[in-house]
């Protein structure tokens, strides 16, 4: 066991060190990093608009998974859309689940274990301070996933990731965002006034 915890360190390290010379390396992803930071920082002048484009969250995204999912998700790719964005992976849900340190029964794992495509689209609506993140659409290995099943999926792989996030109802942004807006073409953070 304890070969296993420090083989899932260096994974874990090693996919970090990767992912700051991937960021490091990508000037797109080093823009969204800027500019995230600036954000978070409570550094945005009042009344300006961040402008993310889909080349730089696509770079941003590539670099950043390794420091979040240790293992199992690969190739993630997002395409954005009318206040919409859609993201795809290729998902192994046994080892992202091993790479957390989480046990798995043998059932599920059989379920569960190989590289899937994944497809998750979700309509993003936000004003005033506030979003909503609804799922549109769930896809494992082309095919649709809704109900319990779904469920189970978000409690188990993606809630143990971000914990605080809200999946269909109303959340606050950050202090100084007064909202996003989506395009086919970019992202864009509008600061308040």
């Amino acid at each position: 066991m304890r070969v296993l915890c420090n083989l899932s360190l260096r994974a874990s390290l090693l996919a970090v060190l990767i992912a700051v010379n991937l960021i490091a390396a990508d000037p797109l992803a080093q823009r969204v990093t800027r500019k995230l930071d600036i954000i978070e920082t409570g550094k945005a002048k009042p009344g300006s608009i961040y402008v993310f484009t889909t080349a730089e969250l696509n770079a941003w995204a590539r670099a950043k998974v390794p420091t979040v999912v240790a293992q199992g998700l690969r190739e993630p790719r997002l395409e954005l859309g009318a206040n919409r964005a859609t993201g795809y992976a290729l998902v192994d849900f046994l080892k992202m689940r091993e790479g957390a340190g989480e046990q798995t029964n043998w059932l599920i794992s059989k379920l569960i274990q190989g590289e899937k495509a994944v497809k998750v689209t979700a309509r993003i609506q936000s004003a005033k301070g506030r979003a909503t993140v609804n799922l549109e659409r769930v896809e494992i290995g082309g095919l649709a996933v809704s109900g319990s099943t779904l469920d189970f999926l978000i409690h188990t792989f993606f809630m143990p990731l971000y914990p605080n996030a809200k999946i269909g109802e109303p959340f606050e942004l950050a202090d100084q965002i007064d909202r996003i807006e989506i395009t086919p073409a970019e992202a864009r953070v509008y600061i308040k006034k």
